[in-house]
């Protein structure tokens, strides 16, 4: 598993932040290189089981979004969501969660980076598959400067204002 004092491993993500003006749908997810975009910010990265989850909808995610001036207050430059759904699904999640780029929905949706990062949580037993752990991580350019994972079912580590105690 990643820790404290290591820079983040190369890979990429998918984002997509458009949609189409009939359908509501989604548009054309884009490329997002994790190196070239944490190298000059500091970065919040927080990740979940799954979009539409229940911790995740009712307290991970909107307590990121209440939070963002308070992290960005505190030298922030971003906030990711992260998890194993694909870009069209996180692009619908953000927006149901009004997210309105407080907090960008980034998507691994074949698991390969949080299994890079060492923090998936195999789910297959439950009819899930693999999936994120949840966890919070603070990056300040490309380096991890604090990792912190739950326990199973918890959430008490990983929340917007556990992390505002760390910066």
């Amino acid at each position: 598993m990643i820790t404290a004092g290591q820079a983040l491993p190369a890979g990429k993500l998918m984002e997509s932040t458009s949609f189409d003006d009939q359908t509501g749908c989604p548009l054309g997810p884009q490329e997002v290189d994790i190196a070239a975009s944490t190298k000059d910010k500091k970065i919040v990265i927080f990740g979940l089981p799954g979009a539409y989850t229940p911790t995740c909808s009712a307290k991970h995610v909107p307590g990121f979004v209440q939070h963002a001036a308070a992290l960005k207050a505190k030298g922030v430059n971003e906030v990711w969501c992260v998890t194993t759904n694909d870009a069209f699904v996180m692009a619908a999640w953000g927006k149901h969660l009004q997210v309105n780029g407080t907090v960008r929905m980034l998507a691994d949706g074949s698991a390969q980076y949080v299994k890079e990062l060492g923090l998936e949580l195999d789910l297959t037993a439950r009819g899930m598959g693999v999936r994120s752990n949840r966890y919070a991580m603070i990056v300040d350019h490309g380096v991890v400067k604090g990792v912190f994972v739950e326990g199973p079912g918890k959430f008490e580590v990983s929340s917007a204002e556990a992390v505002l105690a760390h910066l």
